[in-house]
């Protein structure tokens, strides 16, 4: 079956102290970017990339995939106002039965395993999202104070989420509401439960100059 991967690389680089968006902040001589896209098209010779990109970081996209990819597997899009709305600009360019993988750009440590993990799932179940435990103490912050939450009933999400075309399509055609913060929650509200799969430690979200170098270090 056809696999596509809409990969959502619209941050800024505000965390980062950084002039630069931070997926194009370098590691080991390569834009963030790249890793990301490398994994995906080293999974499965038949993989399409969709990057959805900041409208005026559309040229530097295409120099990172002119540079280090064939040309031909990937495809650059504009985003939109949220994630909701970049994401719904990839699917739109997706028109045929196909697995879809939606991941965040500057998730740029996931593996090939992972990436074939949840297509296996969501042939088998219609999704696949992954997760991890989650280790730390976790409250609950309540109008008269807070309270403590057990922990072994909640789980760290990540991405690539994965789903198929007939689910996923359909889905991102209804109006967007502030709770979707993932394609799971816009899956759940087009009345859909979502199947977890196992996720990675490593597969965490570069969000601050600290993650960056754990980054470099892993990657090294």
């Amino acid at each position: 079956m056809k696999k596509y991967a809409v990969i959502v690389a619209g941050g800024s680089g505000q965390r980062m102290n950084s002039q630069i968006p931070k997926q194009f902040l370098p590691i080991k001589g390569k834009p963030l970017l790249y890793y990301a896209l490398d994994t995906f098209l080293a999974s499965y010779e038949d993989m399409h990339i969709i990057l959805v990109l900041p409208e005026e970081f559309l040229d530097m996209g295409k120099e990172i995939i002119d540079g280090f990819f064939d040309p031909s597997r990937v495809t650059i899009t504009v985003g939109g106002r949220t994630r909701f709305h970049s994401v719904q600009n990839g699917l739109a360019l997706i028109d045929e039965e196909s697995v879809i993988f939606v991941h965040d750009g500057v998730r740029c440590l996931l593996s090939t395993t992972l990436v074939r993990r949840c297509f296996d799932a969501a042939l088998e179940f219609g999704t696949a999202i992954p997760a991890i435990p989650c280790k730390d103490s976790v409250r609950m912050l309540l109008e008269d104070g807070n309270e403590a939450v057990d922990r072994s009933s909640l789980v760290l999400i990540q991405t690539p989420q994965t789903f198929h075309s007939k689910i996923l399509l359909p889905a991102f055609q209804i109006d967007y509401k502030e709770k979707f913060t993932d394609e799971a929650t816009v899956v759940e509200a087009f009345g859909l439960k979502v199947h977890l799969v196992e996720g990675e430690e490593n597969n965490f979200k570069i969000t601050t100059p600290l993650d960056l170098l754990l980054a470099e270090q892993l990657i090294g």
